[in-house]
């Protein structure tokens, strides 16, 4: 599980509950039934409209990956581009046709395939480039929803705030009603802005992250298949792969590709 995550959203709770408690207050007071319905309720249905139902149940599997850590395992994918590379010079790139079975990585199954049946390179790269396009760009637009949801909660605490000003108003000669109603009124904007900030923002932050590895990944994949089908040299080949990494872990990267 992702360590951070699991802290920083607790750390973020934790200090809202000690902010009230500091300031003399309980968490009952905080607590208001009609204020969740308009701003989680409001939000959610507005997320209904905008996006089919295929995509609205994905976002159970988002907070799982937020949930969890990535597990790219980069100097495993050198050492296997690597391996491949000194395959290919000693025997031929048709040998590398019994390692497929063996590859649990589409992506580099795929390449690899496309480099075995003699493509061209640059239709090699082509076709990869636009796998790669398209795994990001449909990334993106999972991200977009938690992106949405970060803007519509906020604007339906501000529908409930109205809501509930208008409620205390048009009852404002009974005393009685002015508390429960401001408290709709207020606790609503304070739910949105709860639910943007300590939830959905960091989220979209955190699956863009992701995405942007998983690219580096497939980067690297396609630039090893490239210099595969090409022949180069297989430590020029670890070289210009740990060159996608950055300074700090290349040169234990290499140590252990070695």
């Amino acid at each position: 599980m992702s360590l951070t995550y699991i802290l920083g959203v607790t750390f973020g709770m934790v200090t809202l509950v000690f902010g009230i408690f500091s300031a003399g207050g309980n968490l009952l007071m905080f607590a208001d039934l009609p204020s969740v319905f308009i701003t989680v309720g409001g939000s959610i249905a507005s997320l209904m409209v905008g996006y089919p139902l295929v995509r609205l149940l994905k976002i159970k599997d988002l907070f799982r990956i937020c949930l969890f850590d990535s597990k790219f395992n980069y100097s495993e994918l050198i050492l296997t581009l690597v391996s491949f590379s000194e395959k290919s010079r000693r025997e031929g790139l048709l040998a590398l046709e019994d390692d497929l079975q063996d590859l649990n990585d589409p992506f580099m199954k795929m390449g690899i395939q496309l480099v075995v049946d003699g493509n061209d390179p640059e239709l090699v790269r082509k076709i990869l480039e636009i796998e790669i396009d398209q795994m990001a760009q449909r990334h993106d637009s999972y991200k977009r929803m938690f992106d949405d949801w970060a803007t519509l909660a906020p604007s339906f605490g501000m529908i409930g705030t109205l809501m509930g000003l208008v409620m205390m108003l048009v009852n404002l000669q009974d005393k009685s009603t002015i508390g429960p109603y401001l408290a709709v009124a207020l606790l609503t904007t304070l739910y949105g802005a709860v639910m943007c900030y300590v939830l959905f923002t960091p989220m979209a932050t955190k699956l863009d992250m992701k995405t942007q590895e998983e690219v580096i990944v497939k980067m690297i994949t396609l630039e090893g298949i490239l210099s595969i089908q090409s022949g180069e040299n297989p430590r020029i080949v670890k070289d210009k792969l740990v060159m996608y990494l950055p300074p700090s872990e290349r040169e234990a990267i290499s140590r252990e590709v070695e």
